[in-house]
């Protein structure tokens, strides 16, 4: 059942009229009052949110819901104090400038062009590499401290000669051989402390979250096993805490075990957010660890209790899914990085579909059904968010806006024809992706990681959709139209991150509302989608994408479930579209028609905008330079958000 209404009595003319009079960020808040709010309401016993055992920390979660907002950010920033970015040129820009780009403040970028957000954004991890941070600016900056390193006078005398070839495959051989980085532990306590005291700087409740991690870079044979640290508390109990780094141990359940110990110390909560999975070659959602061993109850109990998330869209490419794994899913081939691993080895031809079905978080959140029927837990149970993964300091994700990965993707002439620090992957290959969106009770670093951790969050590839997706047994179409929809919805169901338990002796099928508007500085909405995986009796995975709302009156092949494609607006020669096809607004309610009681199901709803100019094009029109033609023109951004599961 399909019904496709407006989300309330208020028009989106008065409410876009009324973004555009406001500060965008006080706006959102505005309008999620207005058509998103949620308010304080009991769950019924069929539907019940999701325990998180994790939480990577101990949150009760209970039956009473506070009103949320909407808040926006980026849980993956570099700053000069990451190896990677200061050897890549950003020796200028620091944490206190990344933090302060992101709350909204004007930014003179490494090459010398003013910077700042278009629209702020509420919370902000400057996620540093563990591995060696703070040694290339202390170096640079003749620190007394660094010198006693038995590196410091050779690394010194490299980068005075303009020799950082011969540092970096210094440093990448001291990654490899994890016998220890040779670093003061005076120094990374004296890194980590200032890490701390900019972050409390910054750090605003109410208005502005800045909050303490790191990077912990693991990268086996060149297959990407990266996680940001992201703490819930402040200095007080995170000054305990040295950064553990993939030098100490590449395997992420050695990583678990440090982050459980300071847990247990200090009362503290933290998380582990996986990113890049489609650059591991199989390995970030393999049924084989680390140590060799096939995945086994306790791993899974590990890996769901420190890892409810992943970031699913960053500069590095989409980790959604890809053609190969869904080829009936028109829409899959966004922003793809497949050709090879991490460590730029190329995947063999002959394992592609095995490698992809392990590094992309569609097929990972089905095979984790058959996981948790199997061992009792889902060792893949994730939301998804997204981040910039940005080296220069500078979280941009809007591809008007764009700053890049390293220094020399930095706007500029020569963009386009070079390659990340020089060396790496094409500048033309980055995506301007992503952000992170969630529904908090507040904006302090203790509301926005209890979202976090309990799943209600999404990501998005840079424009701030709003959505909001539940799913109950008890749904009816007059919810639509009800006033208090959001409390309503909350009371009879579960958000986004949510669990739907079986019905005992019902025949009901599941539904599902959704309802997104969009970005009020941004493209029209094309269409709303839910992506349903589900295991098969004889435990194969089956998935399908079900299109569940769309714009422009368009009709539903009611045989194949597709609609057609709506025109693109975008010229291309001068960068730029119109809003004259999709919707302000989609929302719908649906109900699953192929829903089988006894087989365990995971949905998650996927946005499209209309065709937008791809950030390459925007620089073509603004630098005057030919787009290479095996670059895209347009893209069609969009927003994932965490799944909603079903368990019998």
């Amino acid at each position: 059942m399909l019904t496709n209404k407006v989300l309330s009595n208020y028009s989106i003319k008065d409410l876009l009229e009324s973004l555009q009079r406001s500060n965008r960020a006080i706006a959102i808040v505005t309008l999620t009052g207005f058509i998103l709010s949620a308010c304080q309401a009991d769950q019924p016993d069929s539907a019940t949110t999701t325990e998180v055992e994790n939480p990577a920390a101990e949150i009760n979660i209970d039956d009473v819901y506070e009103e949320r907002q909407l808040l926006w950010g980026d849980t993956h920033v570099h700053s000069n104090l990451s190896f990677d970015a200061f050897s890549f040129g950003n020796k200028f820009l620091t944490s206190a400038d990344s933090f302060a780009f992101a709350r909204g403040d004007k930014i003179t970028s490494s090459i010398g062009l003013e910077a700042q957000l278009k629209t702020p954004l509420d919370f902000l991890l400057v996620s540093d590499h563990a591995e060696f941070m703070g040694v290339m600016r202390a170096l640079s900056a003749d620190d007394p401290q660094i010198q006693a390193a038995e590196f410091a006078e050779r690394w010194k005398k490299a980068m005075s000669e303009d020799n950082m070839g011969s540092v970096i495959d210094e440093f990448m051989a001291t990654m490899v051989a994890q016998g220890g980085d040779g670093v003061p532990s005076q120094f990374k306590q004296d890194i980590w402390a200032h890490v701390n005291d900019v972050a409390e700087q910054f750090n605003d409740p109410g208005n502005f979250t800045a909050f303490i991690g790191y990077e912990w870079t693991s990268s086996v044979n060149g297959k990407n096993r990266h996680r940001n640290i992201l703490f819930r508390d402040g200095p007080e109990k995170t000054l305990s805490f040295t950064p553990f780094s993939s030098i100490d141990n590449k395997d992420p359940e050695a990583l678990w075990s440090i982050l459980e110990d300071w847990v247990d110390e200090t009362g503290g909560q933290v998380m582990s957010i996986p990113h890049n999975s489609n650059l591991s070659d199989g390995q970030e959602f393999s049924e084989i660890r680390g140590n060799g061993l096939p995945i086994d109850a306790l791993y899974a109990q590990r890996r769901n209790r420190w890892e409810p998330l992943i970031e699913v869209t960053q500069v590095k490419g989409d980790s959604e899914t890809q053609p190969l794994l869904s080829p009936d899913d028109k829409f899959a081939d966004f922003e793809s990085w497949d050709e090879t691993d991490i460590g730029h080895n190329p995947l063999d031809p002959n394992t592609l579909f095995e490698s992809y079905s392990r590094s992309y978080a569609r097929p990972a959140l089905q095979r984790g059904l058959k996981f948790e029927q199997e061992l009792g837990t889902n060792p893949f149970k994730f939301g998804m968010i997204g981040s910039t993964d940005s080296h220069t300091g500078l979280a941009t994700a809007d591809s008007d806006n764009f700053f890049g990965k390293f220094l020399g993707s930095e706007p500029s002439v020569e963009r386009l024809s070079n390659k990340m620090g020089g060396v790496l992957w094409n500048n033309r290959d980055l995506a301007a992706s992503g952000y992170a969106a969630v529904w908090a009770t507040a904006n302090t670093r203790e509301s926005i990681f209890d979202a976090l951790a309990r799943r209600e969050v999404y990501a998005t590839t840079g424009p701030r959709i709003a959505v909001r997706f539940f799913g109950s047994w008890d749904y009816d179409e007059e919810l639509l139209d009800d006033p208090d929809m959001i409390e309503n919805a909350y009371a009879q169901g579960v958000s986004m991150g949510g669990d739907l338990t079986k019905q005992i002796n019902s025949p009901k099928s599941p539904s599902f509302i959704v309802s997104a508007m969009k970005d009020p500085e941004g493209a029209n909405l094309d269409r709303i989608q839910i992506v349903k995986g589900w295991i098969n009796k004889d435990g194969s995975r089956s998935e399908k994408v079900f299109n569940v709302a769309w714009s422009d009156n368009r009709t539903m092949d009611d045989n194949t479930g597709d609609i057609p494609d709506l025109s693109s607006t975008v010229n291309a020669a001068e960068a730029t579209y119109t809003n004259t096809v999709g919707s302000t607004e989609l929302s719908a309610l649906w109900t699953d028609p192929s829903f089988d009681a006894n087989n365990p199901a995971v949905y998650y709803v996927r946005v499209l905008e209309i065709e937008t100019p791809r950030w390459t094009t925007y620089d073509a029109a603004r630098f005057g330079v030919d787009l290479p033609k095996d670059v895209p023109t347009a893209v069609k951004e969009r927003a994932y958000t965490s799944p909603i599961w079903y368990t019998p």
